[in-house]
């Protein structure tokens, strides 16, 4: 089981994983979840999958996807779109309520987002669990190589059932809400004391 960090600038060096990283994240959320998202050739994508963006890909030695997770920095700026969280917040999204953080949605090159992460649902009970840290320390470390202080994810509500064990510090940034049949909260990942 392997971890990578892609972007626009080293995609080209991994073959098929980017791709693969969009399929499985359309078997994930449009396949197994039903949520109404862009699709093509088999892709699920988005306005924030831009060369600003990375990816993180937990996959096998196939390039068959397990897990993964798209990082975009705070500071990104796309025509009207900024990045995820602050947009639903500015009520450019209408899939996400608006009120999904006790603050204002931060603007700041040390501070990165995490979304569409998700973990393969048909990967097998007895390695779901080192997928996830396999998953969560990639992200850590991606953030870390990134200079983040800190990040703000959208996760499934029961982030605090693992994040002890990924020994993360993780605390609540909004409040659970129901995103398409899951409850979902919004996070901070403090890489304060993570950073060299």
């Amino acid at each position: 089981m392997h971890s990578t960090v892609l972007s626009f600038a080293n995609m080209h060096n991994h073959g098929e994983l980017f791709a693969n990283v969009l399929r499985a994240r359309r078997d994930s959320f449009i396949v197994k979840r039903a949520w109404d998202l862009p699709e093509t050739m088999g892709m699920e994508y988005d306005q924030y999958d831009t060369p600003a963006s990375r990816w993180v890909a937990v996959h096998d030695d196939t390039g068959r996807v397990l897990a993964g997770a798209r990082l975009t920095p705070t500071t990104a700026q796309c025509g009207i779109y900024s990045y995820m969280v602050r947009d639903a917040q500015r009520g450019v999204l209408d899939t996400i309520p608006q009120d999904l953080l006790y603050e204002t949605a931060p603007v700041d090159p040390g501070i990165w987002e995490v979304t569409r992460g998700f973990i393969g649902h048909d990967i097998p009970n007895s390695i779901r669990l080192r997928v996830r840290l396999l998953l969560t320390g990639q992200i850590v470390k991606a953030g870390r190589e990134l200079n983040a202080r800190k990040m703000v994810a959208l996760l499934p509500a029961n982030w605090s059932r693992w994040s002890k064990r990924a020994k993360l510090d993780i605390s609540p940034a909004g409040r659970v809400m129901d995103m398409g049949g899951i409850e979902y909260q919004a996070v901070w990942f403090d890489l304060a004391d993570k950073l060299h």
